[in-house]
C-alpha cells in the first residue's frame, strides 16, 4: 500500500465516525423494526383488548399464546422454503397449492395404509413420504423448468401451482378425503405438555388427563404436535441456512448469480434444490393439515400463500436476494397471527384485516428499500 493510499485509507476512517454512526443505526433499525413492531403490537392489544372489554378479556394467555403459534404453524412452514427461494432471487407461487396436493395425498396413503392392516403409526409415516414426496416432484418439476430451461419462476411456479391444483380435486374427487383412523386426531392435537388451572391443578408432561365439565375448559395444552414439529423444522432451517454451504451457496446466488457461477458454485443443481425444498416443507404442512382435521382438503392452503410471502417479506428477506434469516420469517409470521388474532379480539370486520396486513407488507418492502439506498449511497461514498 503506497503512502497516499494508506491516508486515504486513514482519511476514509477519521470520515467515518459521524456518516458510520448514522449509518450503522439506520440499517440496525431497518433490520429490527420488526422486532419492535412486534412488541408494540403485542403492548398494544395487551391494553385494548383490556379496555374495550372492560377488564373481562385478557390478550396476554397462555391459551391465546398457543392458539396463536398453532395458527402460524402451516403460514411458517410454506414461509421456511420461500425463504430460501426468495433469498435466491426466487419465487415460489405454487406452495399454498402444494400444501393442498400433500393433504390429499397423505389423507388417501394414510386410509390405504390403515385399511391394509397397517399399525395407526406406520399409516402416519406412510401419509409423511407420501406427503413430502408427492411435493418434492412438484418442487423437482419447477427447480428443472427455471433452472435448465430458464424461465422466470414467477411464471414455472404459478403454471405449476394450477395444475397442483386440478390434480389434487381430481385426486380427492372434489371432496374433503375422509374415512380416516379415528385416533389419528391425537397426532395433530395433542400437545407435550398440558396445565390445568385451579387449585388441583398443575402440569401434565406427554399425558391428557381424563377430564369433563368444567375441569376440561381449565385444561390448557402447551406446544401442540404441530408446534413441536414446526420448532424442529425451524431449527433444521435455522442451522442450514447458517451453518452449511448449501446456506452460502444460497445467499451468493441471490448476491450476484454470475458471480456465483464463475466461483464453481454449480447453480443450476443448487436453484433445483431450493424449490425441492420448498415443496418439502409444504408437504411437512399439509402432512400436519391432515393430523389436526383427520381429512384431507384440496383447498386447505389455498389462502395462505400470500400470508407466507408476506411473512417473509415483513421478516427482512430482501425481495431482490441476497438477504434474510431464518428467524426473521419466524417474526413476520408471528406479526400476521398476533394482528388477525388481535382484531378479531376487538371485533374488527375482516376487510380490516386484510387492509391492515397489506398495508403491514408495503411497509416492510419500503423499509428493506430504504436499506438497500442507504448501502448503495453508502458504498458509493
Amino acid at each position: 500500500m503506497t503512502h497516499s493510499d494508506t491516508t486515504a485509507h486513514e482519511h476514509h476512517d477519521g470520515d467515518a465516525s459521524p456518516k458510520s454512526v448514522g449509518h450503522r443505526i439506520a440499517i440496525g433499525l431497518s433490520r429490527l423494526w420488526a422486532w419492535v413492531f412486534l412488541a408494540l403490537l403485542i403492548i398494544f392489544f395487551v391494553v385494548s383488548v383490556s379496555v374495550t372489554s372492560g377488564g373481562t378479556v385478557n390478550f396476554l394467555t397462555l391459551r391465546n399464546s398457543q392458539n396463536i403459534l398453532v395458527a402460524i404453524t402451516p403460514v411458517l412452514l410454506l414461509g421456511l422454503g420461500q425463504t430460501f427461494v426468495i433469498i435466491a432471487a426466487g419465487i415460489d407461487l405454487s406452495v399454498g397449492w402444494v400444501m393442498s396436493l400433500a393433504s390429499v395425498l397423505s389423507a388417501l396413503a394414510i386410509r390405504a395404509a390403515f385399511n391394509a392392516g397397517a399399525p395407526l403409526f406406520l399409516s402416519v409415516i406412510a401419509g409423511l413420504f407420501a406427503a413430502v414426496g408427492g411435493a418434492a416432484v412438484v418442487g423437482l418439476f419447477n427447480g428443472l423448468i427455471i433452472a435448465k430451461l430458464k424461465v422466470p419462476a414467477f411464471i414455472v411456479t404459478l403454471g405449476s401451482g394450477f395444475i397442483v391444483r386440478g390434480v389434487s380435486l381430481l385426486m380427492s374427487e372434489n371432496t374433503t378425503v375422509i374415512g380416516l383412523p379415528p385416533g389419528l386426531r391425537d397426532y395433530g392435537n395433542n400437545a407435550l405438555l398440558y396445565y390445568l388451572h385451579g387449585e388441583d391443578g398443575g402440569f401434565y408432561f406427554l399425558f391428557r388427563p381424563e377430564l369433563t365439565g368444567d375441569a376440561l375448559r381449565r385444561l390448557d395444552p402447551i406446544f401442540m404436535w404441530p408446534v413441536v414439529v414446526t420448532a424442529i423444522v425451524v431449527a433444521l432451517m435455522m442451522f442450514v441456512l447458517r451453518r452449511t454451504q448449501f446456506g452460502r451457496h444460497t445467499y451468493a446466488i441471490g448476491g450476484n448469480l454470475e458471480a456465483a457461477r464463475r466461483t464453481g458454485i454449480p447453480v443450476d443443481r443448487h436453484i433445483i434444490m431450493l424449490y425441492i425444498l420448498s415443496s418439502a416443507t409444504a408437504g411437512v404442512a399439509g402432512l400436519l393439515s391432515t393430523l389436526r382435521f383427520n381429512a384431507g382438503s384440496a383447498v386447505i392452503g389455498d389462502a395462505l400463500l400470500l400470508q407466507s410471502i408476506a411473512a417473509v417479506i415483513i421478516g427482512g428477506v430482501s425481495l431482490f436476494g441476497g438477504a434474510g434469516t431464518i428467524i426473521g420469517t419466524v417474526i413476520g409470521a408471528l406479526i400476521i397471527a398476533v394482528l388477525t388474532t388481535g382484531l378479531v379480539m376487538l371485533n374488527v370486520a375482516a376487510f380490516w384485516q386484510f387492509i391492515v396486513v397489506g398495508a403491514v407488507v408495503i411497509i416492510a418492502v419500503l423499509i428493506d428499500q430504504s436499506r438497500d439506498l442507504i448501502i448503495g449511497r453508502r458504498g458509493r461514498e
